[in-house]
């Protein structure tokens, strides 16, 4: 089945690949939409592109104009932080939850994904982002509390921009072998069933994440050209 086979229609279709550039950095924040361009790479018309455009405007990815002129939504230092206080908010709590909640499956799960795991750098790249959204997702998944996992995966995309950026910055070349020890620990106590120091860990774990490093660098950004 080809990946058109998926969604329900083109504007679902040109919603999900343009959402998917986006969140990627494919489409960089402040660049403008070329609809038209895009309607040709896809292979549609520009109605459903358009329809996708008013969708991520909703989620405040793209901004738009009385003439239907598009941009991708600029990044912010506010932005940015607010991201960051409901990460405080929610991971620990889901991780709370997995530790007391998890079964035999989602410990399978988990140490699979673990076992995928590379320290999140420039230099490991997409792989390592990709592995490390998994490993999370299966801590997520772990607390059986689908209300709190669909906004801890909405959560996540609108997050990856701003560890895109973190990753640009000059720490993004370090080893980070810290994060990565982390996981490891943060799996372990999972499975241990210590709820208390896992949901400890992970408050620290993302203090000290790409995206705090990105909402420094933004607000000392705002502050330089204040």
């Amino acid at each position: 089945m080809s990946i058109r086979g998926v969604f329900a229609s083109k504007a679902d279709l040109a919603y999900a690949e343009l959402r998917g550039r986006i969140l990627s950095g494919a489409l960089p924040a402040g660049s403008r939409l070329a609809q038209y361009d895009l309607a040709e790479d896809l292979g549609m018309s520009i109605t459903p592109i358009r329809e996708a455009a008013r969708r991520l405007s909703s989620e405040g990815l793209v901004d738009l104009d009385a003439h239907r002129d598009a941009r991708v939504a600029a990044m912010s230092a506010e932005e940015a932080r607010n991201l960051l206080e409901v990460r405080l908010s929610l991971d620990p709590a889901a991780v709370r939850l997995a530790a007391e909640r998890r079964t035999p499956e989602d410990v399978i799960a988990l140490r699979l994904a673990q076992h995928e795991l590379l320290p999140v750098n420039r230099a490991t790249g997409e792989e390592a982002l990709t592995a490390h959204r998994a490993f999370h997702r299966a801590l997520y998944v772990a607390s059986h509390n689908p209300v709190l996992i669909r906004l801890l995966d909405d959560l996540w995309d609108k997050v990856d921009r701003y560890r895109r950026f973190g990753l640009h910055l000059p720490e993004g070349d370090a080893p980070r072998l810290r994060d990565h020890d982390e996981h490891a620990r943060l799996a372990d106590l999972v499975v241990e069933g210590d709820a208390a120091g896992a949901e400890e860990l992970m408050r620290g774990h993302i203090e000290l994440s790409l995206t705090a490093g990105a909402v420094e660098a933004l607000e000392a950004a705002v502050e330089h050209r204040g």
